[in-house]
């Protein structure tokens, strides 16, 4: 699964699966042992459990960079590597 973004230890990864029908735009967040899904329009915890402070930072980052998580998921449904996001500071 590709990583899009590293920051705080908490990790952001986006795949699709061109032989099937995939589910709305999403990414998942990994930090620890926690996993969450969470939709790109609007940000929102779809499915899973990070802390909430990891959360919250999860949040303000995807909101930041909503458009490139877009333009990477599309890139992703085309067969295409997605690029790196710059990671909050």
């Amino acid at each position: 699964m590709p990583e899009l973004s590293r920051f705080y230890g908490i990790i952001i990864r986006m795949f699709s699966e061109p032989s099937e029908r995939h589910h709305d735009p999403h990414f998942h967040a990994y930090y620890n042992d926690h996993v969450a899904v969470f939709a790109i329009s609007p940000v929102a915890l779809i499915i899973g459990f990070i802390p909430q402070r990891q959360q919250r930072l999860v949040e303000a980052w995807a909101e930041l960079h909503q458009d490139e998580l877009g333009a990477d998921w599309q890139l992703l449904l085309d067969g295409r590597k997605p690029s790196p996001i710059i990671p909050l500071q």
